[in-house]
């Protein structure tokens, strides 16, 4: 990525991997230690050290955690951190290894105490995570410590805009509009010691153009003097690139999904619109032949992670509120190992949309009952090299299908991406099993054989 990244006219900045894998409770196609971290850095003109998602490994002093810290303090690189609702002392731990920025705050207390406690908050509008007008008036309180953040956001969301329309928000919202630019240009900018010209002498020519500074609309783009971008129009050569990817996992059966009743009550992953973050509840589901059954009336469905790297046995749970009546979603986006994740009413559709999935090794696939229809992932399984209108287009209509099918979801698949996340509270499913966020270990679906029951 970094070297087509070179043959480009946008100026991208990378920062090295801290947590690939991001816990030791998943299967992942790699690993990058602390060596490979510092390979990185002295290779590379890599501007910081990216988020750091295993907090729980900080604030416990785990070895090889601070060993990636050391080195990104030895070469002087920003941290970025990754800790959402960490507060009290446990913020503290973290903030005393160097960490200091979050994008993961969901609540203006949240990120208020981080600010006082010396953080940098990146305001993150995603596709399914939307916290720009729960944070938005730090950007008048505390104009220095906020940058603008668009995090896991969509290509159907993408080609609409991106860090221009958080600034149209704030427009709307009467923020004001110097403060509004600076944490979209200058803030950054200095935070990353980014080689991007701030229009002063000498500086590289790097600037847009805008039809006016109220609905911000913009006209023209820049990039050292020269113009890539005018009215719609991309100026931009597209370059012959690789597909990496590593994709080993074997078609499944219906029967690879089946749970056994155990005539207990069992753990359900409770989901909703707009968050990250999963509540645990518990629940008993009707059986047939020995074997727990989804609950469609009362939107409890199966809920399963496939290991692409391995031949292994999925694992499964059970999930609520995600709203499908029919059919089944799957996806090889599922963070952080990216392994294949898929929602379901039914066995056979779940094994339809996972079975597609390798077959193209990667991608994002819908059964509605009737067809299955996705979009190829070829690259790592988690990236297209199709143009992005054409993907958007594509995953306009996989949305359509699902909405169809009854989850009403602003954005189905981002938010099934995050159900694999385990550093996010409270409970989420790995390829090896249901994990307890909060106590950052693996649960029982089953309430009697659940050590924290």
């Amino acid at each position: 990525m970094i070297k087509n990244a070179e043959k480009a006219k946008i100026k991208f900045f990378f920062g090295a991997p801290s947590c690939v894998p991001a816990t030791s409770f998943e299967s992942t196609g790699s690993v990058i230690d602390p060596e490979d971290i510092e390979f990185l850095f002295k290779r590379f003109d890599l501007k910081f050290l990216s988020e750091m998602m295993n907090y729980p490994g900080v604030i416990s002093k785990n070895k090889n955690i601070l060993d990636k810290l050391e080195i990104a303090k030895k070469y002087n690189k920003k941290i970025d951190g990754h800790a959402p609702g960490l507060k009290g002392d446990e913020l503290d731990l973290y903030l005393e290894e160097g960490i200091d920025t979050d994008h993961e705050c969901s609540s203006y207390d949240e990120a208020l105490e981080k600010i006082k406690k010396g953080m940098t908050i990146q305001i993150r509008e995603g596709s399914a995570a939307k916290n720009f007008f729960a944070l938005s008036k730090l950007i008048d309180q505390y104009p220095d410590k906020v940058l603008l953040c668009s995090d896991d956001l969509h290509p159907d969301d993408l080609v609409k805009g991106h860090i221009n329309i958080l600034i149209q928000y704030g427009i709307k919202e009467n923020l004001d509009l110097f403060n509004l630019l600076k944490t979209a240009t200058f803030n950054p900018i200095k935070h990353y010691n980014l080689n991007v010209g701030l229009l002063r002498a000498r500086d590289p020519a790097d600037f847009i153009v805008v039809e006016n500074l109220e609905d911000f609309v913009i006209k023209q783009t820049y990039i050292n003097g020269e113009l890539v971008y005018q009215k719609d129009k991309k100026l931009i050569r597209v370059f012959e690139k690789n597909r990496p990817n590593k994709f080993n996992a074997r078609k499944i059966i219906p029967e690879d999904l089946f749970v056994p009743d155990k005539n207990t009550r069992i753990k359900v992953i409770n989901v909703c619109d707009g968050t990250l973050i999963t509540t645990c509840s518990y629940t008993t589901l009707p059986t047939l032949d020995g074997f727990l059954q989804t609950e469609i009336d009362n939107d409890i469905l199966k809920i399963t992670v496939v290991n692409r790297y391995e031949r292994t046995h999925p694992a499964v749970a059970f999930i609520h509120n995600f709203g499908l009546k029919s059919g089944a979603i799957a996806s090889s986006i599922a963070h952080d190992s990216h392994n294949i994740i898929a929602v379901g009413t039914d066995d056979n559709a779940l094994c339809n949309c996972i079975n597609w999935i390798i077959e193209h090794k990667g991608g994002i696939s819908v059964f509605d009952g009737n067809r299955t229809e996705g979009i190829p992932l070829p690259i790592a399984g988690i990236m297209s090299d199709n143009p992005a209108e054409w993907v958007a287009e594509k995953y306009n209509k996989l949305n359509s299908i699902t909405r169809d099918m009854g989850c009403k979801f602003s954005a189905p698949f981002m938010t099934l991406s995050f159900m694999s996340l385990l550093v996010i509270p409270e409970l989420k499913l790995s390829d090896k099993g249901l994990f307890d966020s909060k106590n950052f270990e693996f649960t029982s679906l089953y309430i009697n054989n659940s050590k924290s029951e």
